[in-house]
């Protein structure tokens, strides 16, 4: 096997690419086939932290992209195992734990991270993802090169990689809007999953890499329940802890404040452990019934806060989006992404690193979407068994037409007298769905149909169903499956938006330790009373406003109903029939004007398609025409579109090149 040096320049236009994930430092190493690049966001030992970083003898390097919150805690008992430490990075902790447990590593740590390790005594590469998913971790085979980064837009800077849509995909992006694999929507291009670790050998001829899980998550019911008090006690104290630990750095750190239960979980957290006012970031809309403000300002006020809010406009949002889709190299998702972004553009200017309150609905079931499906689950067959299938069809034809006001009609449709006994339907197709598969056939073209006949738009989301089905548990195997699948979404939405404007967030819920201990609470503590978050509520009982542990969930709410029907929508008409899209192949023009004529009749299913297509024709402009005409695209690119933050994060490359 020979192995070629990795051009220098290369792997600088890949580090250059991510210069806004990380303005304020940089650095590269090569070693024979391997080259690591890395950018930094200085935010815990900034004179001494700089990477790429290596072992005292310089035969273990590492490029590190998250915070490791135990590190200080692990250092004494390294050091009293010989290891000698030169600075006070938490990155040097990992190089030392690789030195002494290797693979296993990672299951020392505490903390978000990605990384990847060079052992040159073992010509071995090492790498690791977060146990959530926090942080992000791509790789591509690249020729005869492995390569890997941290947002997928760098691995297109290698000259022997093309940029190549991943077809087979289609069918689950248009029923999610994300994929629950290692696959991503462009072919050969994929993700280190949460929780996984992935190896290199190349002192093995041919060697490809091998992934393995290290860490999986029991949600299994206690034998014995504690008391609520226990478990009242316990959850504070754990989270109390966390908070504590997330608030580690050498710079400003703040909150992005919602308004609602998690976020001023944080928040009320947070100011009790600091001694000056904490800073609170938010933002809202003119339109009132989806702006949060009031309530944000109200807990900010409470906690004694210094208050920082922005408001976002239907053109600022519109223009925003090729920038964004940009950012998260993939079709956004969610609107809420542009709020994200927004928000974190505010917070730059006066911190680095912000906390949030993400992954607090997944842990204590805090959606609506938990409670109707177990209604659901349960009325359904007994609805089915004891009324006639000749009125359940009518009832289903009716609710399909349409017919009556669209909040009645969405509301009906989430229920069993809608949606039948499987299990796709009745959770995934009701809650997620875009386009559920039995509609695609109309949705994409006939071509498309013929070659994706035989693929399972569910069947990456169904690897995380139990065997024996929802027996017993049904609520802690709901949300198990939510944090394997589509929390991973929110957190790659949650880092890419944070770091397009160059500050870092942390999410105290997520803290494996408190994922532990919330997977296998009983039921009771989770839901009662058709309410989620009930552990979370009286935890916070004396801490927070009773409208705040009252108030039902939003959580950046954003008014792309009104928008797209009104304000936007020549912009949205114009963009989906303006034969590009026809052009592609993909997609069934007919059945493109069938969902503009309902979207602008204000169905609402269809405004979620017509928001899903916008996204996906705009990305296919950005990253397969590359069309720099498509807003400030090209401007972007060059990081002159937005340009007040700088932004830190790490890009990792390692590049073996083996022929």
């Amino acid at each position: 096997m020979r192995l070629d040096r990795f051009p220098a320049e290369e792997l600088e236009s890949m580090s250059r690419v991510l210069r806004h994930r990380g303005p304020d430092d940089q650095g590269q190493f090569f070693s024979g086939p391997v080259a690591l690049g890395f950018r930094r966001l200085s935010i815990v030992d900034l004179s001494g932290g700089h990477q790429p970083m290596c072992n005292e003898h310089r035969n273990v390097w590492i490029v590190f992209n998250g915070e490791i919150y135990n590190h200080a805690e692990l250092r004494p008992r390294l050091e009293k195992l010989g290891h000698r430490f030169t600075s006070n990075s938490d990155t040097e902790t990992i190089v030392h734990l690789y030195e002494e447990y290797g693979d296993d590593c990672v299951r020392h740590l505490r903390g978000m991270f990605a990384f990847a390790i060079w052992d040159a005594r073992n010509n071995r590469l090492f790498c690791a993802r977060d146990r959530l998913g926090i942080k992000p971790f791509y790789y591509a085979i690249a020729g005869s090169r492995f390569a890997f980064a941290s947002e997928i837009k760098a691995l297109f800077e290698l000259r022997d990689f093309k940029t190549r849509l991943n077809r087979s995909a289609l069918p689950e992006f248009f029923t999610f809007g994300y994929l629950s694999a290692h696959e991503t929507l462009y072919k050969n291009v994929y993700k280190l999953l949460p929780g996984h670790r992935l190896s290199l050998d190349l002192a093995v001829e041919h060697a490809k890499p091998q992934v393995t899980q290290y860490w999986e998550l029991d949600c299994s019911l206690p034998e014995h329940p504690l008391s609520e008090a226990d478990y009242v006690t316990q959850f504070s104290d754990l989270f109390a802890e966390t908070v504590r630990g997330h608030l580690m750095s050498d710079v400003p750190l703040g909150v992005f404040l919602s308004g609602g239960l998690d976020s001023s979980s944080i928040a009320v957290e947070m100011a009790s452990l600091k001694k000056e006012p904490i800073q609170t970031f938010s933002v809202g809309y003119a339109e009132n019934q989806y702006s949060e403000l009031p309530y944000a300002r109200a807990v900010a006020k409470h906690i004694g806060a210094e208050y920082n809010e922005v408001i976002v406009g239907p053109d600022d949002f519109f223009t925003s989006l090729p920038q964004l889709i940009w950012q998260e190299d993939e079709p956004l998702v969610w609107p809420s992404s542009v709020s994200l972004f927004f928000v974190s553009r505010l917070a730059r200017e006066k911190v680095k690193v912000v906390l949030t309150g993400e992954g607090g609905d997944e842990l204590f079931a805090g959606y609506l979407k938990y409670r109707v499906a177990l209604w659901n689950l349960r009325g359904g067959p007994l609805y089915r068994k004891v009324v006639p299938r000749f009125l359940q069809q009518a009832v289903r034809n009716t609710l399909s037409s349409g017919v009556g006001p669209d909040w009645a009609v969405r509301k009906l449709r989430h229920s069993f007298l809608y949606h039948p006994d499987s299990f796709e339907q009745i959770y995934f197709d009701n809650f997620y769905a875009a386009f559920p598969q039995h509609e695609q056939p109309h949705l994409f073209s006939r071509g498309l149909n013929d070659e994706l006949r035989d693929v399972n738009a569910y069947a990456n989301c169904m690897h995380y169903f139990p065997a024996n089905g929802l027996n017993g548990n049904a609520l802690n195997e709901l949300l198990y499956m939510d944090i394997k699948t589509y929390l991973v979404e929110l957190l790659m939405k949650q880092d890419q938006m944070s770091m397009a404007a160059s500050i870092e967030s942390r999410v105290p819920f997520l803290d494996h330790k408190v994922v532990e201990f919330a997977a296998t609470l009983p039921q009771r503590y989770k839901l009662r009373f058709s309410s989620g978050k009930y552990l979370l509520r009286k935890a916070m009982a004396r801490k927070l406003p009773s409208e705040v542990l009252q108030r039902n969930k939003k959580g950046f709410p954003t008014p792309i109903r009104p928008w797209l029907r009104n304000q936007l929508f020549e912009k949205l008409s114009a963009t989906l029939t303006d034969g590009r899209m026809a052009e592609r192949q993909l997609i069934e023009p007919s059945y493109v004007e069938h969902l503009l004529n309902a979207h602008r009749q204000g169905n609402s299913s269809a405004t979620e398609g017509c928001w899903r297509l916008l996204n996906f024709e705009l990305w296919c402009r950005i990253f397969f025409d590359r069309d720099t005409s498509v807003g400030n695209f090209q401007a972007t690119r060059e990081q002159a579109a937005f340009q007040e933050p700088d932004t830190a994060m790490s890009s990792e490359t390692l590049l073996p090149s083996q022929g």
